[in-house]
This record gives structure tokens, sequence and C-alpha cells, in this order.
């Protein structure tokens, strides 16, 4: 291949990565805004419109490492044509629904679809940039996810009051053709010609099962009541986990190779992504309900008071690269769980007459907290993974992506509910006795990022060890 050929090449390709990424994204914020609309039109009950988002999360979270592996199989570049067009085809199909069972259904096929590309738009990247350029392309992506996470409920708004909620659906189907134009590109992450290991499927299976079940657990956990049917699914999937694990071990060729968690730093990586993002989706869903509640603020001005954080993932995260190749991902990720310790800390002093700057400079915090540790762990999961294992690694992370938010929404819900009546007062007032001592357990849940940052590694070994495995890169394309 050509110098020319090359720089197209990994150009298209980071450019269907940042894409890809971004419509996921975009999906999930417009989505909210639709929801309200969707039910009226449709007829349905707020359960039902609620599995709109439950159905696509759960179909995600059970699906992704092994999308990663049929990615680590097949090529990333098949699986991201695949999973746009895939997710294109769905989108098209509920923007024509006439009732509200086809939504859901095909809400899940979306979520099928949108397993296989993520991990894909990593797997990519590392297959196209030696590990020492990955920050720069990763800071981009997480820029791109945080500009559309941004701009979402505006463009939602938008749409829904102008040509209507189906609008937002079909917003999807011509970014579906970037799948293709990558394809035809080139593929760079050619699987290599030598015998293919056994795909585990028992592995995936089980897996599927334990994620199913526990991120069906974390959204009951926010409504009110089980049923036996979520009982079921909750101790099913405990045992599935259970299963997984044994089977792991004794698997000739596991779903998650062995060596990919023990891995320097990958696993310290993954659990800082859980831990920061479940303390970030917490703080979130409790300062939204501070603004509205206790502020008094309407939705439009509640979210131009939480613009800092949006701001700080935007123009912060390409700062962050440039950090982590200057100060390496320890210090980088330290300083970022430290940001958003103290952003989280912050809003948990807030009372009824917190002002404007008050409440900015915490979601600033927040922001650029959360920026660094997300471009940081995203770098050594993806980085440090062997080439051959970029879509499992990929694929791992964006799970704890997923879990990770999931787990602060119901930890968060759980405590409000768990304080407030504690305290003996109804209303706003209620919750915000209630919201200082919850936001503080999650300002110590973010703070246990600075104890795996530490973990990540030193950084003069991680040099080392770039200069190598560029050395690989270089020989395998």
């Amino acid at each position: 291949m050509s110098a020319q050929s090359d720089r197209r090449v990994r150009a298209l390709t980071f450019f269907g990565s940042v894409t890809g990424a971004a419509v996921v994204a975009l999906d999930g914020t417009v989505l909210t805004v639709a929801q309200p609309r969707l039910q009226q039109e449709l007829g349905a009950t707020f359960a039902q419109v609620q599995w709109t988002s439950t159905g696509y999360l759960i179909a995600v979270a059970s699906l992704l490492v092994f999308a990663g592996r049929l990615g680590d199989r097949y090529g990333h570049q098949r699986l991201f044509a695949l999973g746009m067009l895939g997710f294109g085809a769905a989108s098209a199909g509920i923007g024509l629904c006439g009732s509200i069972g086809w939504v859901v259904a095909l809400r899940v096929v979306q979520g099928v679809f949108g397993a296989l590309l993520q991990p894909a738009t990593l797997g990519m990247l590392r297959a196209a940039f030696p590990p020492e350029r990955l920050a720069t392309p990763i800071a981009v992506r997480t820029s791109a996810i945080g500009l559309a996470a941004a701009c979402g409920p505006v463009l939602g708004g938008l749409l829904v009051a102008g040509p209507g909620w189906r609008a937002v659906f079909l917003l999807n189907v011509p970014a579906a053709a970037v799948g293709p134009l990558v394809l035809l590109a080139g593929r760079r992450d050619r699987p290599e010609p030598a015998p293919r290991e056994a795909l585990d499927l028992p592995g995936a299976c089980l897996l599927g099962g334990a994620l199913l079940g526990l991120v069906h657990t974390l959204v009951v956990t926010t409504q009110d009541g089980w049923t036996a049917v979520d009982a079921c699914l909750a101790v099913g999937g405990a045992a599935a986990a259970v299963a997984f694990i044994r089977h792991e071990r004794r698997a000739t060729h596991p779903l998650v190779p062995a060596g990919l968690l023990r891995a320097p730093g990958i696993a310290p990586a993954l659990a800082l992504l859980v831990v920061s993002s479940a303390a970030l989706f917490g703080t979130l869903f409790v300062g939204t309900f501070f603004l509205q509640d206790v502020l008094g603020l309407d939705p439009f001005v509640c979210g131009l008071r939480t613009l800092p954080l949006a701001a700080t993932m935007v123009l912060g995260a390409p700062l962050c690269a440039v950090l982590l190749r200057r100060c390496g991902p320890r210090r980088t990720a330290g300083a970022g769980a430290a940001s958003l310790a103290a952003g989280v800390w912050l809003l948990s002093r807030l009372g009824a007459d917190a002002g404007a700057g008050a409440v900015g400079v915490a979601f600033f915090a927040l922001g650029a907290g959360f920026a660094a540790v997300l471009v940081t762990a995203t770098s050594v999961v993806v980085g440090r993974a062997p080439a051959e294992q970029a879509g499992v690694a990929g694929g791992v992370k964006q799970t704890a992506m997923n879990v990770g938010p999931t787990a602060g929404v119901a930890l968060a819900t759980t405590l409000l509910a768990l304080w407030t009546p504690a305290r003996g007062a109804g209303g706003g007032a209620g919750f915000l006795a209630a919201m200082g001592p919850t936001l503080t357990v999650l300002a110590l849940l973010a703070a246990t990022g600075l104890l795996l940052a530490v973990r990540l590694g030193p950084d003069r070994g991680i040099r080392g060890y770039r200069r190598v495995d560029s050395v690989s890169h270089r020989a395998h394309s």
C-alpha cells in the first residue's frame, strides 16, 4: 500500500470511527426528547415507552464483547459496515412504525446492530494507528461523542416540534452510508490467513445472560416494585455470571482471552471507567432534579446551566490527549478522577440559593475530569491490547461504559429513596436534604478513581511498550 493510499485509508477509517460513535451518542440523547410525543401519538403507556430505551440498552450491553470478538475474527471494517447499515435500516423501520410494539422490537434490533458497530469503531482505530498515536484520534472521538450528546436535546426538540418524532429516527439513515465507504476504502485490519480460533459461543451466551440480568436488575431498581419475572432475571443473571467465570477458566479459546485483562493497566482502566461513569451519571441524575425541582428552572435553562460540562468534554478531550503524551496515563487519569470527585462534592454543597456561577463551576469540573478519565482509560485499554484482540478490548470497554452509568443512576435512586423519608421533609426541601449525603457517596466513589489511576502503570514502561508494539504494527501493516 502506497503512503498516499495509506493516509487516505487511515483518514477515512478515522472519519468512520468518529461518525459511528457520534451517531450512537446522538441517537440516545434525541430519543429522550421524542419519547413524550411518541407516547401520545401511539397511545402507549409510560412503561412501554421506557422499554424503547431499556430494550435497546439490554441488547447492546449483552452483545458488545461478542461483537468485538467477531470483529477480531472477520475484520472490524466489515462489522462496522454491517452495524451502520443495520442501525440505519432499523432506524428507518422505527420511523415508519404504527404501533409501540414494533417500535420496541425494532429498538432491540437497533441495539443488536449498535453492539456490532461500537467495538468496531475502536478496533478500526487500533488497526489504523500505532499505540503511541492513538491518544489524539480517541480524544477527537470523545469530543464528537460529547458534542453529539450536547446537541441531541436541542436537535431532537427542533425535529419533534417540526416534522415530528419519526424524524428523530430517520436522522440516522443517511449516516448509514459511511459504513460501506469505510469498507470499500480498504481493510487494514484484514484477518490473518492463519487458522482461526473457534468462537466461544457458550461463553458468549453465558456472558450475554449475565449482562442481561445485571442491566435489567439495575434498571428495575430505579422503578417502583419488583415482579416475579424481575426476580427470576436477577437470579438467572447471577447464575450465568458464575457459570461464565468457570467456563472461561476451562475453555480452550475463551471469549475474553485471559492475557487481555492481565495486560498492564487494562483491568484498572476498566474499573476506572465503571466507577467514574457511575459517579458522573448518578450525579447528573441527581443534579437534573436539583436544578428543576429545587431551583425551579425550566428544562431549557437547566440545559444551559449544565453546558459547561458538555463544553469541557468537547474542548478538553484534545487537551487531555496532549497531557497523556506528556505526563503519562497515571497522572492524567489521577487529575481527572480528582476533578470529577471535586465537581460532585461541589454540587453536594449547593443549596436552594445556588447561583449560576457555582453550578457552572461544578459542572465544569465534572466535564474536565470525566474527559481526562475517558480519554486516558480508553487509550490504555485499546492501546495496550494486542492488535488481534482490539475488538474484544473495545467490546469490554464499551460494556463498562454501559454498566457504569446504569449502576450510577440505580445507586443514586436508591440513596435518595433511603434518605428522603428519614429527613421528614417533603417536596423540594426533602430532596435537598437527601441530595447532600447522596452526592457525598458519589464523590467518594469518584475518588476511588485516584487509587485505580495509580495502577495504570509507570509511564516509562509504557513508552517502552509502545516502541515495541509500534514496530509490530508497522510489520503487520
